[in-house]
Formats: C-alpha cells, structure tokens, sequence
C-alpha cells in the first residue's frame, strides 16, 4: 500500500495505454486561496469541482497522482444505477423517502450523460447493460426488477431474457436468464474522469497533480498543507476514498481496501463478437462475489471479479481471472491478453457511502463497496450542495451509523473476508 507522501502514475491498463490526453497539470507550490479546495481527483472529487465551478464558486482541486489515478481510472467501466445501501437508508426514514432515493438512483446518469454532451467528452459512452443469472433461484430477482421499473412508469427500455434469449445474445450456456436495462450501460472510465476534469479547469478550477495532502489545519478558514504549498478555503471537500488516509481520529476504520482485477484480451474478430455480444452490453452477474465483462470500444473483451477483500494481492491477474473468463467463454481461449491490472475500491460495512462534515466546514464523501461510476456523480453534486448550505439528501447519508473495527486495517480486512466467505459458499450452492 502506498502511503501518502509517494506520488505514483497510472496503473499499466487498457484505459491509460488508450487515454485521450494525459494530464499534465502542475505540482502545488506556494499559498493559494480559494472558496472550496477538494482533496482527491477521482469522479467524487471532480464530479464535486465540476459542480461548484458551473455554480460560479472558486474550487481548487488537490490530487496525490494523476487525475483518475485510483478506481475512478481502472475500473470496469460499468455505468450501473443506484447507490450502494439505499434500502437501509429507506428502511429508516420510511414510505417517505422513496421518491427522493429512486431520484438519487439515477441522478449520476443525468449527470454524466449531460456533461458528456455538454462538454464534448469522448468516452465511449454505450447504453445497454444486462443482468445475468446463474442459477434458477436469481430469475425471481430479474422479475423483482422488471415490476420495480414498471411501478415507476421507467422512461426507458428493458426487457427480462429467458435462457435461450440470453445465450443467443451473450453467446454463452452459463447463464439462465438476464434483465436488460438501456439507461444503464458502459464507458472509459479514465476518459471520463479526465475530460470531466478538462471542464472543470475551463471554468476556472485549479488543478494540482502530484501533490499528496499531508494535513488539515482546521479553523473558519481551514488550511491544507502539501510538501510545497497550502490552500486556504472557506470549506474542504475530502474525496478520497480507497487510498485515503486524512483525518484519521473521525474517518479510520470506517472503510477498508479491497482488490478488483481485470484483463483486456486483444480486439476480437467480428464475427465472435457478433457471437459474444452482439448489442454491445456491459454484463454482470448476480452472484455476490460478482464477475462483469464488456467489451472495448475497439472490441476487446474486458473481464474482471474476484474481488479481494483480504488485502493480498494475486501474483498474476492473468491467472486469477483468465480461468474465470474461459469458463464463461472457451471461445477465448486463443485469445491473447494484452493488459492486466489490479487496484483497490472502498469498502464500507453496511455499504452505506461514508458523507459528513468534520468542524462544520469540513465535508467527506467516500466508499461506494465497488458501485461507484454513477454513484460518485451524484453524491458528488450532494456533497456541493452541501457546501452551499443545502443538506436534506446530504444528511440522508450523514444521518447513518456506521460500525467502526476497533484494531489495524489488517484486522479489518480480514473480518470482511470472512463475511464475504460465507457470501462466496452461497453463490458456490
């Protein structure tokens, strides 16, 4: 695990060998004054810049790397609704919350299809994503969803395959149904992240790469402190999330690492693409030790799981996850792999995001237990609203107790894989 005075580039992915742009922005050197200054330039923290510059607020964003460095840039690419721990939010404020949090849902799908558009970001933005099931006891859950969008009148199309619908469409015996959804769908997540960020800095964010907060000096105008420099703001967004280490007495133990992994093969032909996934889906299973697979914009197949709640990582992601594709798809098996990367995701016990304010000028918002594409959006532009005095969907979040295990992050760790053992035995029945 890095600490936090190493700055690092990008993971060797299939995402940074295809980046638009490499950002290049400048370390932070000397005092800087600014309405809001943002710690970590993941989705969170761009998406929460983006939203108070288009405001007309003065941001400046910190980031330790590179802008996308951590799960924002690496992941699968999965624009999947929802946020993680909404029907315990539900179950505790009642009938009266349902509007606000099926709102919430989608909003980081408004979000990013709008500023996809209104900013010209290419990213490979697809609609279309299908659920799939493994075995028979999943197919009352592709129901589940189909009568939950109906209930809702969804604007949008979707539809639940049989078996054979499913293995005409995804060229594969292994699943027994699936639920498709169109607003849903996939893209390049470091291309988004980076040209979110372009946008931002357009407006007018300062934006500093390579320069690892070390502290927080909290006052009415808290100040945060790099090797080089310090920003003085009026408020600090703290957006870090699976490699944050800040103001450990409030936020330590409350999240913990966990590893995801992916492979990319070489483009395929057309005609086993035509055979694989002919709609051009984003897949993912309804185990809960998850796989998902989609494919590239240049037709690669884009494999990943195995989520490693342990803390170990594999000597060998084309090891871990190659066998786990094959078995999905033996028409793979000549298929070369090109890239193989690894990272880590926030985790949080009850998989409730982490969103509070420290000293009242002071805002956090982490830890999306891996469903963070959309998430991230939304809450982002929760936390600026926030900032900006607005708190009643804020506070549904900051409302939420959360578990804190007592002892190292190893120990922490380690109590999350056995919990998500037991999780693994149930898909394995």
């Amino acid at each position: 695990m890095k600490t936090s005075n190493q700055t690092q580039e990008h993971v060797n992915s299939y995402y940074a060998a295809s980046v638009n742009k490499v950002t290049d922005y400048p370390v932070l050197e000397g005092a800087i004054k600014a309405d809001v200054c943002v710690v970590g330039a993941g989705y969170t923290g761009v998406a929460t810049a983006l939203t108070l510059a288009e405001r007309g607020y003065a941001v400046t964003l910190v980031e330790a790397n590179r802008v996308g460095w951590g799960a924002s840039g690496r992941n699968g690419g999965q624009l999947i609704n929802g946020i993680s721990g909404l029907a315990k939010i539900h179950k505790q404020h009642g009938e009266g919350s349902a509007a606000v949090l099926w709102h919430l849902k989608w909003r980081g799908h408004d979000i990013i299809h709008d500023w996809v558009e209104k900013y010209a970001i290419a990213c490979d933005l697809k609609n279309g994503f299908v659920q799939t099931a493994l075995k028979s006891r999943h197919l009352a859950e592709l129901e589940s969803y189909a009568e939950e969008m109906a209930r809702h009148d969804f604007a949008y199309k979707y539809e639940v395959w049989d078996r054979d619908k499913t293995r005409s469409m995804l060229g594969t015996d292994s699943y027994v149904g699936g639920f498709v959804n169109y607003r849903d769908g996939h893209l390049h997540p470091l291309n988004l992240c980076v040209g979110e960020a372009r946008a931002a800095h357009g407006l007018g964010v300062q934006i500093f790469e390579q320069s690892p907060v070390l502290r927080i000096e909290h006052g009415v105008k808290p100040k945060v402190f790099t090797a080089n420099g310090h920003i003085e703001a009026d408020s600090v967004v703290l957006a870090g999330n699976a490699y944050h280490r800040l103001e450990p007495k409030h936020l330590s133990s409350l999240s913990f690492p966990a590893g995801t992994y992916i492979i990319a093969t070489e483009p395929l032909a057309d005609d086993l693409v035509n055979e694989i996934n002919p709609l051009d889906l984003a897949v993912c299973d309804l185990n809960e030790v998850v796989d998902y697979h989609r494919l590239s914009a240049d037709k690669r197949m884009l494999y990943g799981g195995r989520c490693n709640y342990s803390g170990r990582e594999p000597s060998s992601v084309k090891a871990a996850i190659g066998p786990r594709m094959l078995k999905i798809y033996p028409q793979l098996k000549d298929a070369r792999i090109d890239y193989q990367w690894g990272g880590m995701i926030g985790i949080v016990l009850n998989r409730i995001p982490l969103l509070g304010r420290i000293h009242k000028n002071v805002y956090y918002c982490q830890g999306y237990s891996g469903h963070g594409v959309s998430a991230s959006h939304c809450l982002g532009e929760i936390t600026a609203d926030a900032v900006t005095g607005t708190l009643e969907e804020f506070d549904l979040f900051a409302s939420q107790k959360h578990f804190r295990i007592p002892g190292s992050q190893w120990l922490g760790n380690q109590l999350i894989a056995m919990g998500m053992w037991y999780y693994r035995m149930r898909d394995l029945l």
